[in-house]
């Protein structure tokens, strides 16, 4: 672990919410903390209206205008925003050379599942509907929005619309059922995460629905037919096994999949991109799986 990294892992341990905290106060939270940071050099913000789902154009100098991300926020499904998000999503965008379309999709537990979901797909619609082509958009998403990345992969499959050229997933949240053997085995080492606090944003999301549909839990599909997926994982957070093993279904659903869990670090610890080298590196890595499946 570099010493950057210790220093963040230092602040996280003073920063965690009340299990409490109603999800107003946990939204203000995480925009004031991850919100604060510096976009990517040269970023220009555009609000945009995605058919009819808000959110932020993001362009740095060397993006590319045929191609295009759709950025998916994590949060529980429950917090997040545009403004959390814009640093690193923008810097994902920098190192990818794409513009990145951020969605502020809803949220639980006023607009529980499928909401949320539903608000990706018309977004990635929009995107089709501004004349790009799909084999040129990517998306991605980190923690719940890894999550909705996959289910927006698997429903576009189903229903047989096209799909992204390639997709990527940040310490994805895959079994909303928190029955990975991670969830207990490294509680005592994860310093964001534990079953209590993501069992809160589970019950937000689901509503009364099943925690293990599909399309909340994409642990519990069939994966096959999906465009190439990246999923990066901290060895030591909790929903490791949640991201282990999707990328091993894949795998061996015949899918291309780059899995890399990393030592040190922490759930969506790209988000600290700019001030660790850790975080640095594997931005860099998404980028370039970005670059080579969008050429």
């Amino acid at each position: 672990m570099s010493d950057e990294m210790d220093a963040v892992l230092a602040i996280l341990a003073t920063q965690q919410s009340d299990p409490d905290d109603p999800p107003e106060k946990r939204r203000a939270d995480m925009d004031a903390l991850a919100g604060a940071a510096p976009p990517a050099e040269g970023t220009i913000v555009e609000p945009v209206d995605a058919g009819g789902v808000p959110g932020v154009w993001l362009r740095t100098p060397d993006a590319v205008q045929d191609r295009a991300l759709l950025y998916l926020h994590g949060g529980g499904y429950a917090v997040g925003s545009s403004v959390s998000h814009t640093p690193m999503a923008s810097k994902i965008g920098a190192a990818a050379g794409l513009p990145v379309l951020l969605v502020d999709y809803r949220l639980a537990p006023e607009h529980p599942f499928p909401a949320g979901l539903e608000d990706a797909g018309t977004a990635f619609d929009w995107l089709l509907g501004r004349g790009l082509e799909p084999e040129r958009l990517a998306v991605a998403g980190d923690s719940a929005g890894g999550g909705l990345t996959l289910a927006l992969l698997l429903q576009r499959r189903d229903v047989g619309a096209v799909l992204p050229g390639a997709a990527a997933c940040l310490s994805p949240w895959t079994d909303l059922t928190m029955g990975s053997p991670s969830m207990d085995a490294n509680v005592a080492s994860d310093p964001m995460l534990d079953r209590e606090r993501l069992q809160r944003y589970a019950d937000w999301y689901l509503g009364e629905g099943d925690p293990r549909d599909p399309l909340a839990s994409p642990r519990f599909a069939e994966l096959q037919g999906l465009p190439p997926v990246l999923i990066h994982a901290a060895d030591e957070e909790v929903l490791v096994d949640d991201a282990r093993l999707v990328a091993e279904a894949i795998e061996a659903a015949g899918g291309v999949v780059e899995y890399r869990s990393w030592p040190g670090v922490f759930h969506v610890w790209h988000a600290v991109a700019g001030l660790a080298p850790e975080a640095d590196e594997a931005v860099s890595e998404l980028g370039r799986f970005l670059r080579q499946h969008l050429a």
